[in-house]
């Protein structure tokens, strides 16, 4: 009687519902093949070209034609430009990035936005614009010539192109490095006497280096792959204001392995750099 109790008692099961959802095929360890296949399709998309310019460009003619002098002479000018503009960028761009995170004023917002905008400002028309600003028939143009100054169509040009459309990288990392400072440690710092640079120079940067370094790193390869402003507003003058990008493109109209061997050294360049930034930001993610 109690096993048939238990019987009457216990509740009917059910049977188990198969899923409406369709089951997808997976590939390899489980992983759905439908993004599988998307996202190799624009894996190869993406390296190929990188491939294919590695391929050609480090062959045997590497050596002997970057030690050309078309090359040797780009290789200089873009480094030549990128550290002037690198060391302007340091010396103009932290103050105001300081005091973008530290202070709030009438038209910070729009300030900020102008400051953002050659990141999304074509190149070509940033060079449209330098030169009405500093051109010979630009707004200071005339007195420039009255001084005895000539941008356009110089070494100065060439770096003005770069800090124009490369600055406002290290201007949003770096204004990010420093709001991320706790604001106690520096006001504890004053309260044990130390002034405004003192805390500055031992507390804010120390802190904030991390952030600063990454946008001098962005500037520098945002500098050394500008192309559009600089061939508007300083020219293709070769040993004068050439860069690596000026010099690929005038390689192509006449001489390929030029082109190729300086694509090589961009795109290892580019590697390098980017490889730097992911340092940075896992050092920076594990403290």
């Amino acid at each position: 009687m109690l096993h048939r109790d238990c019987a009457l008692t216990r509740r009917p099961t059910t049977p188990k519902r198969r899923s409406a959802l369709p089951r997808t095929r997976s590939g390899p360890r489980g992983v759905p093949a439908i993004p599988l296949a998307l996202s190799a399709l624009l894996v190869l998309f993406l390296v190929l070209p990188v491939l294919a310019l590695l391929l050609r460009g480090l062959n045997a003619q590497f050596f002997p034609t970057l030690l050309g002098p078309v090359v040797l002479d780009a290789l200089r000018i873009s480094l030549l430009t990128t550290a002037c503009t690198m060391v302007l960028t340091v010396l103009l761009g932290t103050p105001v990035a300081w005091l973008l995170a530290r202070y709030d004023f009438p038209g910070k917002t729009a300030l900020d936005t102008l400051l953002d905008l050659p990141i999304v400002l074509p190149p070509v028309v940033a060079g449209v614009g330098l030169l009405l600003a500093f051109g010979r028939n630009g707004l200071l143009g005339a007195p420039l010539e009255l001084a005895g100054i000539s941008v356009a169509f110089s070494f100065a040009a060439v770096v003005m192109a770069q800090l124009f459309v490369a600055a406002p990288f290290y201007l949003r990392t770096a204004k990010a490095g420093f709001m991320a400072v706790d604001r106690d440690v520096e006001d504890a710092a004053r309260t044990d006497g130390a002034d405004r640079w003192t805390v500055f120079r031992y507390i804010t940067w120390p802190l904030a280096s991390a952030f600063l370094l990454e946008g001098l790193v962005l500037t520098w390869a945002r500098a050394l792959g500008e192309f559009g402003a600089t061939i508007l507003f300083a020219g293709s003058l070769q040993g004068k204001t050439r860069t690596i990008t000026l010099a690929i493109y005038s390689a192509l109209e006449s001489d390929l392995a030029p082109a190729l061997v300086l694509s090589a050294v961009m795109v290892l360049l580019a590697f390098t750099v980017l490889a730097v930034v992911r340092r940075l930001g896992s050092a920076h993610n594990a403290r």
